[in-house]
């Protein structure tokens, strides 16, 4: 059933979501997000990773140019779709699942990733068991979602309390509520401390302070644990 309805809410975004990343404060988020993804997963030749919620996979492509490869989870065909186009060429394999209930043996993967999927996710801690389970010992696991802290979240759920198709369905959670889902402490990191509305420029001025002073503000929040 929740299977069913995500795919139904992601069938029609492919073009939606990378065309956003072409604007111009798009094109920073995606910066910005890229490089914290790149500083925790440290991806290297001859690993394998997990990347679940992999969308139109524009961040497995960040994970890719680093010599991995990927096997890229989705519950959209459409979306899984045009990743395969991007990353054609490339050791990237398509699955199409559900992260509730992920298609793998226990601890097969180097490392796991999932961007920006857990806010669309209720049961969180299910979620983050099977990537836990899925991941090899000694691994690492690297889950980002929007901080409920931030005001991008304050925005969407006002958009939500009005009926948006696809803000209503999103889970906000914040680096304490993400911290403790996981059976071992993580590292937490935030980005995105700008605004959507603020000038290019600003906004990295912005961005650059609010990552000198380690706030926990910022709309990108990342977690990162190692199994143990």
């Amino acid at each position: 059933m929740q299977q069913e309805a995500h795919h139904e809410l992601f069938d029609d975004w492919p073009d939606q979501y990378d065309r956003w990343f072409r604007t111009p404060i798009g094109t920073l988020v995606k910066r910005y997000e890229g490089e914290l993804l790149l500083d925790l997963v440290q991806p290297s030749q001859g690993e394998t990773i997990l990347d679940v919620g992999c969308g139109s996979g524009i961040f497995t492509l960040d994970l890719l140019s680093h010599g991995p490869s990927i096997v890229g989870l989705d519950i959209s065909q459409p979306m899984l779709s045009r990743a395969r186009e991007k990353t054609a060429g490339l050791a990237f394999e398509p699955v199409a699942g559900d992260m509730l209930s992920l298609p793998f043996a226990d601890n097969v993967f180097d490392k796991t990733v999932s961007m920006t999927a857990l806010e669309f996710v209720a049961d969180a801690h299910t979620a983050i068991n099977e990537l836990f389970r899925v991941t090899q010992k000694g691994g690492t696991i690297v889950v980002t979602t929007l901080n409920s802290l931030s005001p991008w979240a304050t925005r969407r759920k006002q958009k939500a309390e009005k009926g948006h198709p696809l803000f209503s369905k999103m889970y906000f959670r914040s680096p304490e509520e993400m911290r403790i889902l996981a059976p071992v402490d993580g590292l937490v990191k935030t980005a995105i401390h700008f605004q959507k509305d603020d000038p290019p420029k600003r906004a990295i001025e912005i961005e650059r302070e609010g990552q000198a002073k380690a706030l926990s503000t910022g709309a990108f929040l990342a977690v990162s644990w190692v199994k143990i």
